[in-house]
């Protein structure tokens, strides 16, 4: 069986039965269970200062109004940094490198953003297809152009997560390949590759948690426009 690069990012499957679900499900069991001790382990400390660290940067730039989504975008945060990282292990599987998936987040969080600013404030947010100032011949363009960049935002978060991770995890393997390629025949050349993909490795770590921070964060920017 001849077998590509993007066969990485196909969905594993098990008597037919596709394992992405699994896949999903696997870094909530990584959390240790809360207990109602004042005095806990050191994961449990760690993960709490962690959550509190992620909930004050993504509660930032929201005010009062936009606190009650703190549950959410924490959550969501700390799922998709922990997918990236594991995706990243040898013989795992990412599922945010699937654009699919990365839709399914992206397009009911913007859809709820957007309905929350028409519920509660339909003219400021319809305001934001006129700039204030406009020409009169100007205005049937200029809605036309932020009405598209508006319903243009769940795919340009979507295709952003996708097209980050799934080139990362291709240079890795590309460059993989060439180092044991090139072990037997030039040595000194597949050293230099070796180091070239420990760092790309520490790069890749690094893309994996600003991707994620960046998803929620414009979520959170988005949300602030509807408050």
């Amino acid at each position: 069986m001849n077998v590509t690069f993007f066969d990485q990012f196909s969905s594993p499957s098990f008597l037919g039965i596709p394992l992405v679900l699994i896949s999903m499900t696997f870094p909530a069991l990584l959390l240790p269970s809360m207990n109602n001790r004042w005095i806990t382990d050191r994961l449990s400390t760690l993960q709490l200062w962690l959550i509190n660290l992620i909930t004050k940067q993504l509660m930032t730039p929201l005010d009062k109004k936009g606190h009650k989504w703190a549950l959410i975008l924490t959550s969501l945060m700390i799922f998709l940094l922990l997918i990236n990282l594991l995706g990243l292990l040898p013989y795992t599987f990412t599922p945010t490198t699937q654009l699919s998936m990365s839709l399914a987040l992206a397009f009911p969080l913007w859809l709820a953003t957007l309905l929350t600013g028409l519920r509660n404030q339909p003219s400021t947010s319809l305001a934001h297809l006129l700039p204030e100032g406009t020409p009169t011949l100007l205005i049937p363009a200029l809605i036309l152009i932020e009405t598209t960049s508006l319903l243009i935002r769940p795919l340009a978060l979507g295709v952003r997560l996708t097209a980050n991770l799934t080139a990362g995890h291709l240079l890795i393997q590309l460059i993989s390949t060439a180092t044991i390629a090139l072990f037997h025949t030039m040595p000194t050349i597949s050293l230099l590759t070796f180091l070239i993909l420990f760092l790309l490795t520490i790069l890749e770590l690094a893309v994996a948690m600003i991707q994620a921070y960046v998803f929620v964060l414009l979520l959170s920017l988005y949300l602030q426009e509807n408050i």
